[in-house]
This record gives structure tokens, C-alpha cells and sequence, in this order.
């Protein structure tokens, strides 16, 4: 059985992770800065009571990631893998549209809280002789441009070299860092994607282009176990496969949106 801590674990493909990693027997420490939202995931998580622990805290303070570790290794002893998952974004707004809190905000947690994560995993596996570190991508972190989307695309750009740089700093220590590509993702958070002018458009490519959290989650989880690279980047939707889609993706038929939802960009 192995350990599992995942920041921004609540909701999204970080409780998809969860849920994914707690199927397959191994023990999975949620977290989140909402102790609501951490208690709805905890509810829908009931049926693995005894291999999950939730702990509160904002990846944006140091110390209440190094209570995260802590926590975790009271509960279950080393912990295998830690995923810095939690992520902010923001309505579609040019940079100079979007006011000075929140931007903060989005770099609090996208950047400061990914720097947080990763080094206090680093020093914990350091201590316990070992471990995988992973960080989540998303767009921007290829160096794709897309309008009104500057600075989540941003703080991803900043996550891809500094998860870069931090790898080739760690070589030799035992401890594996690497990040997670997933693609575009269905979640909860960024409804104003299918807002204005071009929202048929936008609604036809995403059927296209875009995978369920679970599909997903099954992909990310399964290589994330059998990492054993010192660095290591975990890819689903490559640039080969987003091109079959943009080229046969009319013949996939399937719609997201029958229900009302809202999209996350990992590009």
C-alpha cells in the first residue's frame, strides 16, 4: 500500500486522483483550505473511512504544509507520493481587468503554493530515504497563449520551470520530482468559458478536445505508480493525439453538455 498526499484534493480531478488511488488499495491524504468543502469530499469518500484522512490548510502557507506532511505521517507512516494539485483560476479577463487581490490570489496558490508543496515533500522524503513529488501543469505550461487568460497562464508557466529547475537541483537525492499534463479537464471552475459570442463554438471544440475527470484520473494514477524516472513527465493529451482530434473529432459523439457545468484548462 502506498501513501498518497494530494493538495486541493476537495473537488475537481484532485478528489478524481483520490478516489482512483484509493480504489487500486493505497491510502490518500486529502486536503483543501475549505473544511466544508473537505468534509463533503470525506462523505463521498466514507466508504474507504480507514485509508483516508482529510487535513485542512492553504498551500499558500509553509507551515500549514509542513502540518500536512506531519499529519500524514502520524497517520500512515512514509508518505510515497505527494501531488501538488491545488489550483485558483479566474474569469476570462485581460490582466490589467482583473484587480490586485486577486491576482495575488492566483499567484498565492498556482505558484507560491506548488514551491510550498514541493519543498516540504522534499525535505520529508529526504528524511524518510525517499519518494516521488508531482506537479500539476496546466495551460501556460507550454507555452501556448490564449487572450484574457494571462495570468493563470502565468503562474503555470512559472510551475513548469521551476519544477524544471527543482529536478535538476534534487538529482541524486532520491527523491523523484516530475508533473502532470492532463489535458482539458471537465471540472467546476471556470463557467465563464462558455459565456459570450462564441459559446457554440467553444462547446463543439471541448467535445472534441476535452476528457472526464475519471478517464483522466485512471490514466494519471496508473503512471504515477510506476514512475521510477528521476524526472518524469506524465502527458495524457499529447500533441499527437490533440491533433487526431482536432482532425477526426466530429466522429466522436458524445456531449458534455447536457448538464449545465463548467471547464478547467490543463493544456
Amino acid at each position: 500500500m502506498k501513501n498518497i498526499v494530494i493538495t486541493g484534493s476537495t473537488r475537481g480531478i484532485g478528489l478524481g486522483l483520490a478516489k482512483k488511488f484509493l480504489e487500486k488499495g493505497h491510502a490518500v491524504i486529502l486536503n483543501g483550505s475549505s473544511q466544508e468543502g473537505l468534509n463533503e469530499a470525506l462523505r463521498r469518500l466514507s466508504h474507504y473511512k480507514s485509508r483516508v484522512l482529510g487535513v485542512k490548510g492553504t498551500v499558500a502557507d509553509r507551515d500549514a504544509m509542513e502540518h500536512l506532511f506531519q499529519s500524514a505521517s502520524q497517520r500512515f507512516g512514509n508518505i510515497d507520493i505527494w501531488i501538488n494539485n491545488a489550483g485558483k483560476g479566474h474569469p476570462l479577463k485581460k490582466a490589467w481587468e482583473l484587480d490586485d487581490m486577486m491576482v495575488r490570489d492566483i499567484l498565492d496558490v498556482n505558484l507560491r503554493g506548488v514551491i510550498n508543496g514541493t519543498v516540504v515533500a522534499y525535505h520529508g522524503m529526504s528524511r524518510q530515504g525517499g519518494g516521488k513529488i508531482f506537479n500539476m501543469e496546466g495551460h501556460g505550461s507550454g507555452g501556448s497563449i490564449i487572450d484574457r487568460m494571462s495570468i493563470y497562464g502565468t503562474s503555470k508557466s512559472a510551475v513548469h520551470y521551476f519544477t524544471k529547475a527543482f529536478s535538476h537541483e534534487a538529482k541524486g537525492s532520491g527523491v523523484q520530482i516530475g508533473v502532470l499534463r492532463p489535458g482539458m479537464v471537465i471540472t467546476g471552475m471556470l463557467m465563464d468559458t462558455l459565456s459570450g459570442s462564441n459559446e457554440v463554438a467553444r462547446r463543439k471544440f471541448y467535445n472534441r478536445m476535452a476528457d472526464d475527470v475519471e478517464t483522466v484520473s485512471e490514466f494519471l494514477v496508473e503512471k504515477m505508480l510506476a514512475s521510477v524516472s528521476e524526472y518524469d513527465c506524465i502527458d495524457w493529451l499529447t500533441k499527437r493525439k490533440a491533433l487526431f482530434r482536432l482532425l477526426f473529432g466530429s466522429f466522436r459523439n458524445r456531449d458534455f453538455f447536457t448538464e449545465p457545468i463548467d471547464l478547467m484548462f490543463f493544456l
